[in-house]
């Protein structure tokens, strides 16, 4: 997901994202370490999302 998608989102619903977010990189984790995991890019690319999310939601605590 980009910024710019993120930017036109309100609070709540960023906060929802960032909490299922967390939710399937924990999913996939577990995942990993069993073994069953193929693609270990998704774990890089929801890390990335999380990462843009907690941007998001901070910048907006900056700004007031």
């Amino acid at each position: 997901m980009k910024a710019a998608e993120l930017s036109e989102k309100s609070k709540t619903e960023l906060q929802e994202l960032l909490d299922a977010s967390r939710k399937e990189y924990f999913r996939l984790k577990m995942r990993q370490a069993t073994g069953q995991l193929d693609k270990v890019s998704d774990m890089v690319k929801l890390r990335k999302d999380i990462a843009r999310l907690n941007t998001v939601i901070r910048e907006r605590e900056l700004r007031g």
